[in-house]
């Protein structure tokens, strides 16, 4: 009974890492960090929860320590010379003790810095670290309800996690896993949503793929940032946002939730230079039918001049509302209608290039269309033409002021390698 009600309680825990050179700054400070990469698992820490300590270098796993804050950005900034900004203070369960062989434990727990420990590892896991003094019964209840140390004292002997041959088996998947970020400039989500609540309707007419949102929220803002997205759809962009601590507001010219507002987004009532991050899922012409608005611009053919004029403004819109140095999101795909091709993509690029910087472009696998049926890959091969596999992700950047502008010209010593 004491065991299940242990499992029962809401426990929460996450592994932070250091290196030799880190280490001794972690605990004299009490502080626990992270750089941008493990930010999306580290910034949901709240106090109270288990926290532990990664030694890179020397594979030991420093444990127990307890969160004495919600994680926030900064809270020391002058801390590892601000390189890891992502903070959580900590205070020590009694003596801290090293475990030996720390990676290859981890991975067999499924226990990995880029998601917070699901409720039945982190059992396990705090069970390795209690002392013969202590019943499994009464090391719970200790635990939940100790405040911790301000002063870290470290065991001289490292332990080892591989006497307990129950381990050797234990393997559970992450309840809340969460995504890394993307790598490459191909990104493929099979399903719309992540995690464990929806964003956005997947049965909305050309919705957004969430971890799209995701990776561009985690890559080009911080938690407290303000996202805006002018033609928002379902909502995805609001739902990502809200669950990844940023502000956001959502417009849309016909909403369907509560939540977003009526606007056109040729006009954007913010001021200049106020937003964070701005995302763009657009029509890419007339070939959906998104709303019975007339004024919409899905109302417009992209084979038309007039199309990408609209969307110029939308442009000029998400410039003049953007901070300088801020980041532009632009999804766009281009069209095969009638055996004519619109190079949608390429003609909107060239709109974008007028106001803003490139920081890249990325290819999104095309998934949810509704020509991706057997129906109509047969007929492209009889047929000999191309379903559309992918869209562009346009990331721009509004350039900064001349005065602003700090960059040296770069010199790049290019590797040549042999074949």
């Amino acid at each position: 009974m004491v065991r299940k009600q242990a499992i029962d309680m809401d426990m929460h825990g996450q592994v932070f890492a250091c290196t030799t050179k880190t280490k001794s700054e972690c605990f004299k400070r009490l502080l626990f960090s992270t750089n941008r990469t493990y930010a999306p698992a580290a910034m949901r820490v709240k106090r109270n929860d288990f926290l532990f300590l990664l030694d890179l270098d020397n594979d030991l796993l420093y444990g127990i320590f307890k969160a004495c804050s919600d994680a926030r950005m900064n809270i020391q900034p002058e801390a590892w010379n601000g390189k890891y900004p992502y903070q959580v203070e900590v205070r020590a369960i009694g003596e801290i003790l090293p475990i030996e062989n720390a990676k290859k434990l981890l991975e067999k727990m499924g226990i990995s810095r880029s998601s917070p420990i699901n409720r039945t590892s982190l059992i396990k896991l705090l069970e390795l670290y209690r002392s013969d003094r202590f019943s499994f019964e009464n090391w719970f209840e200790y635990l939940t309800k100790v405040e911790g140390l301000r002063k870290v004292q470290i065991s001289d002997e490292p332990k080892s996690w591989e006497l307990f041959s129950d381990l050797q088996k234990f393997k559970i998947k992450p309840e809340d896993e969460l995504p890394l970020l993307e790598s490459t400039t191909l990104w493929d989500f099979p399903r719309q949503s992540y995690g464990k609540t929806p964003k956005g309707n997947n049965k909305y007419p050309g919705v957004t793929p969430a971890l799209l949102i995701w990776n561009l929220v985690w890559r080009y803002t911080d938690p407290g940032d303000l996202v805006v997205d002018p033609m928002c759809g379902s909502g995805t962009t609001i739902d990502v946002c809200k669950e990844e601590g940023r502000r956001v507001i959502g417009y849309d010219i016909h909403p369907v939730r509560e939540d977003i507002i009526e606007n056109d987004a040729r006009s954007i009532p913010l001021s200049d230079n106020s937003v964070d991050l701005v995302f763009i899922d657009s029509p890419y012409g007339d070939n959906i039918r998104y709303n019975e608005n007339p004024a919409s611009i899905g109302k417009i053919s992209s084979e038309k001049e007039l199309f990408y004029d609209e969307l110029e403004k939308v442009i000029k819109e998400s410039y003049r509302i953007l901070k300088p140095g801020k980041t532009l999101g632009w999804l766009i795909g281009d069209q095969w209608v009638k055996k004519r091709f619109t190079p949608v993509g390429f003609n909107l690029y060239e709109r974008l290039t007028k106001y803003f910087e490139t920081r890249d472009i990325v290819c999104i696998t095309r998934r949810g269309q509704s020509s991706n049926t057997g129906l109509w890959h047969n007929r492209a091969r009889r047929f000999n033409f191309f379903l559309r596999g992918f869209k562009y992700l346009f990331i721009m950047k509004k350039p900064l002021d001349t005065k602003q502008k700090t960059e040296k010209a770069r010199k790049i010593k290019w590797n040549h390698y042999e074949r």
